[in-house]
């Protein structure tokens, strides 16, 4: 008799023990928009803003196994990240990690349930909130803040944007603390680390918003803010985009570029994407898909270095490809269309007479060229074929130009006009009797080269 009631108590424990855990489960993935103080997201547990609009959770982009902390739309049947925390920081099994508000200072981190190892943190000097607590709201901003006082927040996730600017999220600056909200791309596809490409409002403060290559290079920028249009002067454009509301804001606290919509149906997202473009999507249900609304700049040859050193930009099928000679640097970010890594040779240079020159036409010789006090094109070549660091050459207005370093920004095709001539260095068994761009999933065929093979005759 007493067998039977221990066993009793047995069955009753299991079950109360396996209620609270589906009960705490439910509670996290279900109807919880917060995390507060002692709770904790891990596998693939999740919170969903009040409305249902976004969700918050571990999450791996396409066929990666790395796992990320991110916001993603709840109402969108493909799933598409806004924010993402640990973005150089993947994670391979979630389940052996938690996403929590810390008990010692108050910060929200992402750390090993182990090892109590973080890899993320809101990096908080501290927090005097009396009930710390993280929501998630319906505008997709996650914010950490007082629960007894919702009007206290100290940390949000908008103002630590990733690639995507949501309506009512900032773009722009602290004039007191110099802290900057700005939009990095993803490295591909498939990867959400910092990419090369950067979008914000300025430079040095001013009212226009710029997009930079690797923090320094200037690719594109807007023109002037006009408040009386509410355009920026290089997009006048703007004037007839009826669904969005545009505002750029100065006072003596911050400076900031805003947008609004006219219609609160509607989802839209800006994002500064891997191609160094920036895009305006809308959501488009009847068909499943994002419609790109606005693109800068319009032509994906025009982005800065977008094809990586020793690319070429096809200007017919707006895809990159590889110069006679090389090959993809990596073919699974070209694969998921991060062309940015460039291009490697497939022969390495001998720097003897192994090597030749084969000439290309290009409507845009690459960037950063050397000139030396060379004035003819027979000695422009010979300098070239002499230095072991010489990669390139052209002679171009009874000018000599030559290349030591990468490669950047070359375009083959000439719209109009005399084309100029690119003599590129490479191994002799590299060179093609009638070359074309072939390297790169989608070949041009209307490069036309002639090889020109380093011999005593040659450069006498």
């Amino acid at each position: 008799m007493d067998t039977i009631k221990n066993t009793s108590w047995l069955f009753l424990l299991s079950v109360l023990v396996f209620c609270c855990i589906m009960c705490s489960k439910l509670h996290l993935t279900s109807a919880a928009d917060a995390i507060s103080l002692g709770d904790s997201l891990t596998g693939d547990q999740t919170i969903i803003s009040k409305d249902g609009n976004f969700e918050l959770g571990f999450f791996k982009p396409g066929k990666s196994q790395n796992h990320y902390i991110g916001i993603w739309y709840k109402k969108v049947s493909l799933q598409t990240v806004v924010w993402v925390a640990n973005r150089d920081a993947p994670i391979l099994d979630p389940s052996s990690w938690k996403f929590t508000l810390s008990g010692g200072n108050g910060n929200l981190v992402l750390l090993n349930s182990l090892s109590r190892t973080p890899i993320w943190s809101t990096h908080l000097d501290s927090n005097t909130l009396n009930t710390p607590e993280v929501v998630l709201g319906d505008d997709g901003n996650l914010v950490l803040r007082d629960g007894s006082n919702p009007s206290v927040v100290i940390w949000q996730s908008f103002d630590y944007p990733t690639d995507t600017l949501l309506p009512g999220a900032k773009l722009g600056f602290s004039k007191i603390t110099n802290q900057i909200q700005q939009l990095t791309s993803w490295r591909s596809r498939e990867d959400p680390a910092k990419g090369p490409y950067n979008w914000l409002l300025g430079p040095n403060r001013t009212s226009q918003l710029v997009i930079y290559w690797n923090k320094s290079e200037e690719i594109w920028k807007s023109g002037e803010w006009n408040e009386k249009s509410k355009t920026f002067s290089f997009l006048p454009e703007m004037r007839l985009n009826y669904e969005f509301k545009f505002n750029v804001i100065s006072n003596i606290n911050e400076s900031y570029f805003s947008y609004s919509l006219n219609d609160k149906s509607m989802i839209a997202r800006f994002v500064m994407d891997i191609s160094g473009q920036i895009k305006e999507f809308t959501w488009l249900e009847s068909k499943h898909e994002w419609i790109a609304l606005y693109v800068q700049p319009k032509r994906l040859c025009d982005v800065y270095s977008i094809c990586g050193p020793f690319g070429n930009c096809n200007q017919d099928t707006w895809k990159c490809e590889c110069l006679p000679g090389f090959v993809p640097r990596s073919l699974t970010d070209w694969n998921l269309q991060d062309s940015t890594g460039g291009c490697t040779r497939k022969t390495l240079l001998q720097c003897e007479n192994k090597d030749g020159f084969l000439s290309i036409t290009a409507s845009k010789l690459p960037d950063m060229p050397r000139f030396p006090p060379i004035y003819g094109a027979k000695d422009c070549k010979s300098a070239c074929e002499s230095s072991c660091g010489c990669i390139a050459y052209a002679f171009v207005n009874n000018g000599c130009r030559y290349w030591g370093e990468d490669l950047i920004n070359f375009n083959q095709f000439k719209p109009s006009g005399g084309p100029a001539i690119l003599n590129l260095k490479l191994a002799a068994t590299d060179i093609p009797s009638t070359p074309s761009i072939s390297s790169s999933p989608t070949p041009a065929s209307t490069a036309q080269g002639k090889s020109y093979l380093r011999s005593s005759r040659q450069s006498s």
